[in-house]
């Protein structure tokens, strides 16, 4: 799953919440592994890149615009989504956006998104487009999985389709216009990418 990082042995659910709610890092857990969330392959130390950190937060931004006063919450990075299937999962998505009544009264973790945004960074970038993805599909609420490259113009959205399926949506260059249909906005790519310096 996550490159680079040596995993705790298996935990229960309770546990991991308990470990949790003191750590000063975040960790994501899957079927009883624990996993460091961003951990940065280059210096070999937790924290995610500036690209990584500036996309985030203009996606978050132009969803804030576009979503205020609609009744749905947003949420960036330190918000928890639980997955309950077969597949016991907490991640911490870097943008989620859920318009469901009853996670408005969940306070550490949101159980019925409707859109997923993931940032890819190299430890993780594999597994976000795998297995996690895998994950996310158990949650019956959710409309878009969103992947956004932060080394180039490039960003990924699996959207379900009118007949249950997974469709892949793909924008790539600077003068694309990026559609996010489950909360029907269109945004340019220039947008997405303001301040970032590739290198």
């Amino acid at each position: 799953m996550y490159s680079n990082l040596a995993h705790t042995p298996l935990i229960c659910e309770a546990d991991y919440l308990a470990a949790e709610a003191s750590s000063s890092d975040k960790h994501e857990y899957l079927n009883g592994w624990v996993y460091l969330l961003h951990w940065n392959p280059i210096t070999n130390m937790a924290g995610a890149s500036d690209a990584h950190v500036k996309v985030t937060g203009n996606v978050h931004y132009a969803f804030k615009t576009h979503l205020r006063g609609k009744g749905c919450g947003l949420y960036a990075s330190d918000m928890r989504v639980k997955v309950d299937a077969k597949d016991k999962a907490y991640f911490y998505p870097d943008v989620l956006v859920t318009c469901d009544p009853a996670d408005q009264s969940r306070d550490t973790m949101k159980q019925a998104p409707v859109l997923i945004v993931e940032v890819l960074s190299p430890s993780t970038k594999d597994y976000d487009k795998g297995g996690k993805f895998d994950v996310y599909r158990l949650l019956s609420s959710l409309r878009e999985y969103v992947l956004i490259d932060p080394t180039e113009f490039l960003v990924e959205i699996f959207r379900l389709n009118q007949h249950q399926r997974w469709e892949l949506f793909s924008f790539e260059g600077a003068e694309c216009l990026v559609e996010f249909a489950s909360i029907g906005l269109t945004v340019s790519m220039l947008e997405l990418y303001e301040d970032v310096i590739f290198d």
